[in-house]
């Protein structure tokens, strides 16, 4: 437009007056007639329509072609070519329709993949280490808790309901059936734990170790920290200091409950917290196929005398590994040259019965050093890795316990280390009641016996573990020490132990005589050992107080009291 303007100069005279006439021909000139409009109009619009009709491929063909006169004799060509613009028509809506569905299926693909990365995510920051030291960590979820729903929780709102549900259970009480079914608290202050499930040693208080402890001390600064964020506090800060005692304990199907007390400012003030670990639902962690069929077991020994007591063994060895056709090796090493005929005797003649002889007899001119003959027997196996047992002929065991041995053993990941039942000296049993059988029963109850749970000789370990993790000490000489060494070696290793309570194995009693040539500590853990081995609490006193209850049962008409027996017997029953 700048072409169009007009000098101020040539639109105004002398006077500095406009000139109309001097402008009107200069527009005439510049502005196309009301003609060439509309020519440019409708040349425009028939562009645009020829454009949009080459645009419209798959709907409009058909009805462009359709809205066109046709003569009479070009109608059935018409029709045909209407035809197949229709089967065109529906091809492209059925090729767009397929195409809509695939990306449909794309788009609710990557959703879910989606939902199981949050899930996973979810699953990675519940299952991640938290250091005790940092009371911060409870910033992003209050209350410590990281749970996940079975039934895939993929909002917080599930996540919260679900803790709201677990920790309204613990203020709702419902009648038991009987005082055993009572969960008793254990209490805690800042040095001690007091417990009743303190295992065989029965200690009415410890401190705490491992898990617990960590668990206690996340529990004790978690409440510090929640106290100390709380708007009506009037004391300045919480610490480790200030914390009195507590109770605590865990329900099985909702979680860890806290009671905590805490000191104030004031003498004879107090602050309590209530917190709670609530329990996550199941959670499917894996599952695998073992076949038991295909593993064997070797079995070592190792022996010095005791040849009675190797003849009980063998024929144990009989009963629950040959006559079930159990595939097992035996590995025997003997110490010593007296009663080596007697032992090779021994196994001749259970070879020739059950024509096995998938066994190997090693001596040994040494003294006797179990640590020493069990290495001798790891060694001595030519063939490729297999799953060991090292065992004792005052063991006896069923055929459950090798399949425990089995499939809780796993090269490369996993040592078994069953906690064995014990069974007391026979004649105390018997002293104090009559009514006791003679031989060794091999069942689980406190008035036979109880859980060795200071002993780790008894084990199912691979050979390929043991040869990694160097075997024993062969430095310890005696009684006791090389088992002890050897667990813990495995314990500060990356295989996991297998630590349990097994019923299927049993120690039977022998005299266990201390030498004086052990050292102190050994001595001290063989005095032990001797002194739970004898009998129960209840037997030892009913032995130190035989007189009396003799005399007294004499006076009721009662010459021996039968009440013990009756006792285990129902246990045995049982069982």
């Amino acid at each position: 437009m700048s072409k169009v303007q007009v000098e101020p100069s040539a639109m105004a005279n002398s006077h500095g007056q406009p000139q109309p006439p001097a402008r009107w021909p200069l527009c005439k000139m510049r502005l196309p007639s009301l003609q060439n409009c509309i020519k440019f109009g409708i040349i425009f619009c028939l562009g645009l329509l020829l454009l949009l009709a080459n645009q419209d491929t798959c709907i409009n063909s058909s009805s462009q072609q359709a809205a066109v006169p046709k003569p009479m004799d070009q109608v059935d060509q018409s029709l045909q070519v209407r035809s197949r613009d229709i089967q065109y028509h529906d091809d492209c809506i059925a090729s767009l329709s397929e195409q809509e569905e695939k990306h449909n299926q794309e788009v609710a693909s990557l959703k879910q993949q989606i939902r199981e990365l949050k899930r996973e995510l979810k699953k990675h920051q519940a299952g991640g280490t938290q250091q005790v030291e940092e009371p911060q960590k409870y910033k992003e979820v209050e209350g410590g808790i990281r749970a996940q729903r079975s039934s895939d929780v993929d909002t917080h709102d599930d996540l919260s309901d679900f803790v709201r549900q677990q920790m309204a259970k613990i203020d709702m009480h419902k009648p038991l059936h009987s005082e055993y079914d009572v969960v008793p608290f254990s209490s805690l202050n800042s040095k001690l734990v007091y417990s009743l499930d303190s295992g065989l040693p029965h200690r009415p208080s410890q401190r705490p170790r491992g898990d617990r402890k960590e668990d206690l001390v996340e529990a004790v600064y978690f409440a510090i920290d929640i106290l100390n964020k709380k708007k009506d506090n009037t004391f300045n800060s919480f610490s480790i200091d200030n914390f009195v005692d507590g109770i605590f304990k865990s329900e099985r199907t909702i979680g860890t409950y806290y009671n905590l007390v805490f000191r104030g400012a004031q003498e004879n003030y107090y602050q309590s917290m209530e917190i709670l670990r609530p329990f996550s639902p199941l959670q499917k962690l894996r599952s695998q196929v073992i076949d038991t069929n295909k593993i064997l077991v070797n079995i070592i020994i190792p022996l010095s005398g005791r040849i009675d007591k190797f003849k009980s063994f063998i024929e144990r060895f009989k009963s629950v590994c040959l006559d079930n056709r159990m595939l097992v090796y035996l590995t025997v090493v003997y110490f010593g040259e007296e009663g080596l005929s007697e032992i090779h005797s021994v196994l001749f003649n259970m070879a020739h019965q059950y024509n096995f002889h998938s066994y190997k007899l090693i001596r040994l001119n040494l003294p006797f050093s179990r640590g020493r003959g069990l290495e001798e027997g790891v060694q001595s196996w030519d063939g490729s890795d297999v799953l060991m047992f090292f065992c004792d002929v005052d063991i006896a065991f069923t055929k459950e316990f090798l399949e425990h041995c089995r499939y809780h053993t796993v090269p490369g990941r996993t040592v078994y280390y069953p906690i064995v039942f014990s069974l007391y000296n026979p004649k105390i049993v018997h002293a104090v009641n009559d009514a006791m059988p003679d031989t060794p029963q091999l069942v689980v109850h406190q008035e036979v016996g109880f859980w060795r749970d200071f002993g780790f000789g008894m084990t199912c370990q691979y050979r390929s573990d043991f040869l990694s993790i160097k075997g024993f000490n062969m430095d310890i000489k005696g009684w006791g020490g090389e088992d002890v060494d050897l667990y813990r070696r495995y314990i500060q290793s990356d295989l996991k132990i297998i630590r349990v309570t097994d019923p299927t194995i049993f120690h039977l009693y022998h005299p266990k005589e201390c030498q004086m040539n052990l050292t102190a500590e050994q001595y001290r853990m063989c005095v032990m050992s001797r002194a739970v081995n004898e009998a129960s609490h209840t037997q030892l006193g009913i032995l130190a107080f035989q007189n009396e209850v003799n005399m007294t049962l004499f006076h009721m008409g009662q010459v021996k009291h039968t009440w013990l027996g009756a006792a285990v017997q129902q246990g045995q029953d049982k069982v």
